[in-house]
Formats: C-alpha cells, sequence, structure tokens
C-alpha cells in the first residue's frame, strides 16, 4: 500500500522517485496523483516529504486536486533556453531538467524513473543530464522493488473499485451470452443476423465495447473474443471476420479498466452455443476440477508461484502435458495459472517467479486464478478464469461470482 513506500525506498536506497507523463492511463502516476486531466507531469516523490507535481498553467487546477507542492513549467521557459543551444531540443530540456533538480535539491543519489513517455524522449533527457549531474545515479526498477511492490496489497477503497468493475465487466458480459443466445441459427450452424448475414466475432465485438462504454469502462488492452482454433492459442483475439457457430469453443477474456485508466478486472468464460462435443467437455470439466482444487487449496502466506506447480502436478495426474515438462510447449497447459491485478493488467503477485520471496498471498492481495488448456489443432481452446482477494482474517474470497457453464442453450 502507500504506506509502504517510503520504507521500500529506505530498503533499497533509493532517494527520489520521478514519475513522468499524463494522469491517466499511467498506473504509476495515477496511483500517486488519483489521476485526473493532467495531460503532462513530472511528480517528484522523496520519503517523508510531500510529494512535488510540476504541471502546465492550463492544469494548474487540476493538478491542485492532488493536494501535492505545485511547480509550473512556465517558471523554467523552454523558449530562453532554445535560444542559448542554438535550437537544440534536446540540450534545452538537460539545461531545464538540471535547473528544476538544482533547485529542489535533487543533485546526488539515487533517481528512480517510472512513467510512461515516448522512449526517444527520455533516453537524451537521462543521457544528458547524467553528465550534466554526475553525482546522480539514474536508475530503473526491473525487479518491481518499489511501487509495484507497494501496489501489490490494496486497501479496502481499491478492492472496492476492483469489485465494481468486476460487477460492471460480469453485467456486460451477461448481455453479451443473452445477445448470443437471441440470433437465429442459418445454414452451416451459423447465427444470422436480422439482414441474413452472418454474425461476426468483429460485431459482437463493437458490441461489447459499447457495453462497456455506458457502464463507463473502457477496454484498453482489447478483450480475447476467439472460436474455433484461435481459441486455442490463448492470447489470440480472435478474427473479426469469423463467423459465429455453434458447437464451437468460444474463449471470452475481457479485463476492461475504470476509464481514464483507473483500475482493471479480469475474467474468462469458455462458451459453445447449443451443444458441445463429448471431448470439448471432459476436457473443460477437467480444467473446472484443477480451478476447484487449486482455490480449495489456497493459504495466507503462500507463494504464489507454488500454485503454478499444483496446477502443473494436477493437470500431469491426468495426462495432459505442461509446461513445466517442457517449456516451449505449444498445446495443453501452456501459461501460468494467474497474475496480481490492480492499476495494470498484470502485476504482483506473480505465479511463475518462484524465486521471488515477495509473490506470497497476503492480506489485501488481488490476483487471478485461470487454469485453461489449449488445442488449436484439435480447434478448440478451454479457459475459466475469475479474480480473487485476501480478505482481512486471511480467507479467500471471489470479487464477483458469474456462472460457469459451458453451453449456453440458443433461445432464436
Amino acid at each position: 500500500m502507500k504506506k509502504d513506500i517510503d520504507q521500500l525506498m529506505q530498503k533499497h536506497n533509493v532517494d527520489v522517485i520521478w514519475v513522468r507523463g499524463a494522469a491517466t492511463n499511467n498506473p504509476t502516476m495515477y496511483y500517486l496523483t488519483g489521476g485526473g486531466h493532467i495531460t503532462n507531469a513530472d511528480l517528484f516523490y522523496r520519503a517523508g516529504k510531500t510529494p512535488i507535481l510540476m504541471h502546465g498553467t492550463m492544469e494548474r487546477d487540476e493538478a491542485a486536486k492532488t493536494g501535492y507542492e505545485l511547480l509550473s513549467y512556465a517558471n523554467y521557459p523552454i523558449m530562453d533556453l532554445l535560444k542559448q543551444c542554438d535550437g537544440d531540443l534536446a540540450q534545452a530540456t538537460v539545461l531545464q531538467f538540471k535547473q528544476i533538480l538544482s533547485d529542489l535539491g535533487i543533485t546526488q543519489g539515487r533517481v528512480m524513473l517510472y512513467g510512461k513517455q515516448e522512449i526517444s524522449k527520455v533516453l537524451p533527457l537521462i543521457q544528458g543530464l547524467s553528465k550534466a549531474l554526475p553525482e546522480i545515479e539514474f536508475i530503473g526498477d526491473m525487479d518491481d522493488t518499489i511501487l509495484l511492490e507497494a501496489r501489490a496489497t490494496k486497501s479496502p477503497d481499491e478492492i472496492e473499485r476492483i469489485r465494481q468493475m468486476g460487477v460492471r465487466t460480469t453485467t456486460v458480459v451477461g448481455k453479451t451470452a443473452r445477445f448470443l443466445q437471441s440470433h437465429p441459427v442459418g445454414e452451416n450452424e451459423t447465427l444470422i443476423k436480422a439482414d441474413g448475414s452472418p454474425l461476426t466475432i468483429g460485431d459482437v465485438k463493437s458490441q461489447i465495447k459499447l457495453w462497456l462504454a455506458k457502464a463507463g469502462a473502457e477496454d484498453t488492452e482489447g478483450m480475447i473474443f476467439a472460436i474455433g482454433r484461435d481459441a486455442g492459442v490463448p492470447h489470440s483475439s480472435g478474427n473479426p471476420d469469423d463467423p459465429i457457430t455453434l458447437g464451437r469453443t468460444i474463449v471470452f477474456d475481457i479485463f476492461p479498466a475504470e476509464a481514464g485508466g483507473g483500475y482493471f478486472y479480469d475474467f474468462t468464460r469458455t462458451w459453445c452455443l447449443g451443444y458441445a462435443s463429448a471431448e470439448v467437455e471432459k476436457v473443460y470439466n477437467d480444467v473446472v476440477k484443477v480451478y476447484d482444487t487449486v482455490v480449495g487449496e489456497l493459504k495466507l502466506g503462500v507463494n504464489a508461484a507454488e500454485y503454478q506447480a499444483r496446477t502443473c502436478e494436477l493437470y500431469e495426474a491426468m495426462g495432459y502435458e505442461t509446461i513445466r515438462q517442457n517449456p516451449r510447449l505449444e498445446q495443453g497447459y501452456i501459461h501460468s495459472l494467474g497474475h496480481g491485478l490492480g492499476l495494470n493488467v498484470h502485476e504482483k503477485p506473480w505465479f511463475a517467479r518462484k524465486e521471488d520471496p515477495s509473490n506470497v498471498l497476503q492480506v489485501g492481495s488481488v490476483f487471478t486464478i485461470e487454469p485453461g488448456l489449449y488445442y488449436p489443432e484439435k480447434g478448440f481452446g478451454i479457459r475459466v478464469e475469475d479474480t480473487w482477494y485476501v480478505k482481512e482474517d486471511g480467507s479467500f474470497e471471489k470479487l464477483v461470482d458469474f456462472p460457469r457453464d459451458l453451453v449456453l442453450p440458443m433461445k432464436g
């Protein structure tokens, strides 16, 4: 949680956190500012001190909502510096930020960089500042040691926001099921629209995005709605021209965020319209059995990677191949059991990093459970996913419940 940031900075010998970019669709900046209409900013976070937020003059009122100490870019006019640098924007920007950092008393120590901004702009700035202020060591956070570690546990308010995103998400999923079921079936068991043309993956996705927008959510990462062979490739988003037909598996993985780049929800169901083959039903039942077994074994304080190993063990005992047996596997169980969820759709705890002791399940952890089996050459794939969290008493709860029916009967 945010209260842990100062301690984590001290633990990892970091003097300043410097975050760049907009306050929306920029998880680190959103986390520290709460979002808002700030299109470009620089935030300097120092342990035990009020953060300093640099902003444009047009966005001073939005910036003031953060309660932070404010500093306007207008105090450091770039045009004057451009004249000194014969129009060299990169050099002028280095001089601008050298003065900013000096005025803030940031002239030495370790400065950790975060945020979203075009790397072609960040690289020359940091290279120039490293020469202009040689006593500063600019560093990254490849091991997710500070802000993602702080964000790995959620406050009750954060958990409630994720839950509400789950309610919106599953409401849209329910509408999608009814939308599919209501269509008449034409030749070759293909769903048809009012004009007689086939209903396609693209048609369904367009409708889903409309429902999400009306619910105040955004499909920022691009949903998965894939049928048949594409359902057997875990991250195939689906071919928009593919027609929707009876009997083939549809993997519907939807992970929208609050409008403006806030908290995500992640959810998957696998459907067959009208009927399913005996083989698909057996594999589906085995996936659900693994899901229920793992969920029943969740315990506080256990490294999430242990449940990835357990999932492999369960599938292997059933006769399925797993990624543990062959890291290059392309069919069977070929991905991680789950991942943390928050302002990123993928964050701590990681289920595939057994060597990282920070990936334990703890009070406030929010994560997905999503075992699956995939057989693209057989024309099907199956995944079931829900989002869970660890309650204050150490027990585990699914944030939103939703039916797990494989076959959706047609009503049209």
